[in-house]
């Protein structure tokens, strides 16, 4: 039976990104997953493999030295493209893989079983995968158990998402956008561009909350995420470090580009009412600290202490204001 599911690749990939997890540091859950499947099953290879889309990424591996193959050589292509498991005993008398770089150069693969990881949405995104360097049979056994073990990498997968977005503004948590930022600390080395890191901290929070109670504070941060999400551009990102303080990426920006950024996110805040259920409406302003991404910063601690500093900076110079490290 047809299964459009598997034939729209742009919604595929769309998932795969929602998860936010291609390129990012290891993970013990998923490494816990590899080393039990290769035990269990008696594989030399295992991987936690996700599809992108012109390579095979590996989230955890074990077997294999290199991160990510191309996906024209890969069996997963294969494995995503099906429900039910991929399983080839020999790859050598298979036509769709005999030709292929992993089985005639190394890793040598000679059999391979694939068990597709599926979102909740009904989209394979890459496959939880058992791999032998000889021809041989996977038993019913061998096939349900590492089906068990893909049930759990998706978990893991769903749960991780759900750790990196805070369930009151829908901003990033400070986890996800540690990783984040640090992804974008490598990114700017790499090629040698441009970037910021603002923060911004509600002034006179605690008033809000003392004056009209916890759930009206909770309704500003709110719809500061809001408007202030709604005020950036698709590659930035925001995050909520903690309590009334939040930070935001600003990628390939610096400089009178970052500080009218800044000043446009703080005009948005101060202008916008916000009203509570008790029928009153409150005006807000918040501070912004920033710092450019300096030659010598080569951590996210270092890159926040900056705009950290400049943030008390702009609260002493009376706040609703920002104030910019070059």
């Amino acid at each position: 039976m047809f299964d459009p599911l598997l034939h729209d690749e742009s919604a595929r990939i769309a998932a795969l990104q929602r998860l936010d997890v291609l390129d990012t540091a290891v993970e013990e859950p998923f490494e816990k997953i590899v080393t039990l499947v290769r035990t269990v099953l008696a594989v030399p290879i295992a991987t936690v493999t996700l599809v992108d889309r012109d390579r095979q990424w590996f989230k955890a591996k074990r077997g294999l030295e290199t991160d990510q193959t191309p996906r024209s050589v890969s069996f997963c292509t294969h494995t995503i493209q099906q429900r039910d498991p991929l399983i080839v005993e020999n790859a050598d008398l298979d036509p769709r893989f005999a030709g292929s770089l992993l089985v005639a150069g190394p890793p040598h693969i000679k059999s391979y079983a694939g068990i597709p990881l599926r979102t909740p949405e009904g989209y394979n995104i890459g496959s939880l995968c058992a791999m032998d360097t000889r021809p041989r049979r996977f038993s019913p056994a061998d096939i349900a158990i590492l089906a068990n073990f893909a049930n759990i990498v998706c978990d893991e997968l769903e749960l991780r998402m759900i750790a990196q977005v805070d369930h009151l503004t829908g901003a990033l948590t400070r986890r996800g956008f540690v990783e984040q930022a640090e992804r974008e600390i490598a990114r700017a080395r790499r090629y040698g561009r441009p970037s910021t890191l603002v923060m911004l901290d509600l002034d006179h929070f605690k008033r809000v909350n003392d004056t009209h109670g916890h759930a009206a504070g909770d309704w500003v941060l709110q719809q500061l995420a809001n408007a202030v999400g709604g005020a950036l551009r698709p590659c930035d990102v925001l995050g909520r470090l903690g309590g009334e303080e939040f930070a935001i990426l600003l990628p390939e920006t610096a400089g009178d580009e970052a500080v009218a950024a800044i000043e446009r996110l703080r005009h948005v805040i101060a202008e916008k009412p916000i009203a509570l259920d008790d029928a009153a409406t409150l005006h807000v302003t918040a501070s912004f600290g920033a710092a450019t991404l300096a030659p010598d910063v080569t951590s996210f601690p270092a890159w926040l202490k900056q705009a950290d500093t400049m943030l008390y900076a702009a609260k002493a110079a009376g706040r609703n204001c920002a104030r910019v490290a070059e």
